[in-house]
């Protein structure tokens, strides 16, 4: 949760193109960000295996008819966001995410990331395999308004027993993860493109800082933390599993308010 997923960059600068706000070198500028560079394969009738250049990509998506783009974050047993086949879906869930394109052919794309240099100066590349789907809505995916409702309630729901066992935590493990959280967002404030709501950006701002402190309960102090009994280990899993689930759907609506907008009219 506290890296930003690659398909949230990619709907989010995607959409800003299709959406006529920002040039196609500026959305690939947003999308590959520290990435040393990105390409699709897959695409309707393009040959190349090795895939082509982001840029034209987009440009091809957007003649093919694309409206919009939007995100699956899934994980074992929520398939968040996707709409199948199964060989789509067990695709996307080892990658954790993919982005699903709304308009035009029904098409899904899936990261494939690796590293490639000296050890200690590697750089990422990422290959986006872009395969059909069903067109059909997605799994589990929530409005913005169902989206920020539930967060409110998880979090009241949650700091009670999050305070009890001393998930937050105040050491130096703790501490150093909250400001690395903060850094990032400080960097990241445009995460959502132009031509999303202001609500979106609350939402996954709000997402964001639920997702920084489900990962600093689960990784401040030594081992467990606090928890440091069997019946605590457990309470602390029960507490997180929730709301880490409430955040991933969060950001997911975020991400997908635009087309939720689009479909809207």
């Amino acid at each position: 949760m506290l890296e930003e997923p690659r398909s949230g960059r990619l709907a989010a600068w995607g959409n800003a193109l299709l959406s006529g706000h920002i040039s196609p070198d500026e959305a690939a500028e947003r999308i590959v960000a520290d990435d040393a560079g990105h390409r699709v394969a897959g695409l309707p009738e393009e040959e190349s295996a090795e895939g082509v250049a982001l840029t034209m990509a987009l440009g091809r998506l957007r003649a093919l008819g694309a409206k919009g783009l939007r995100v699956a974050l899934p994980v074992p047993g929520h398939p968040l966001g996707l709409a199948g086949p199964p060989e789509f879906n067990a695709l996307a869930l080892d990658a954790g995410e993919a982005v699903l394109v709304t308009g035009g052919p029904p098409l899904g794309l899936v990261p494939e990331v690796w590293s490639v240099g000296p050890e200690g100066d590697e750089v990422v590349r990422v290959r986006w395999r872009c395969l059909p789907v069903r067109d059909a809505p997605p799994a589990d995916v929530p409005s913005l308004g169902e989206a920020e409702r539930e967060l409110a309630e998880a979090m009241r729901d949650a700091t009670e027993v999050l305070s009890r066992l001393d998930v937050a935590g105040s050491g130096p493990v703790a501490e150093a993860a909250l400001a690395a959280y903060r850094a990032r967002a400080d960097r990241g404030r445009e995460v959502l493109a132009p031509g999303y709501p202001p609500r979106a950006v609350r939402v996954l701002e709000l997402a964001q800082r639920v997702g920084a402190l489900v990962e600093i309960a689960r990784d401040s102090g030594q081992g467990h933390g606090a928890a440091v009994s069997a019946g605590q280990i457990a309470a602390r899993g029960e507490a997180l599993r929730p709301l880490e689930r409430t955040a991933r759907r969060a950001r997911v609506a975020a991400y997908n308010a635009f087309v939720e907008e689009l479909e809207r009219g």
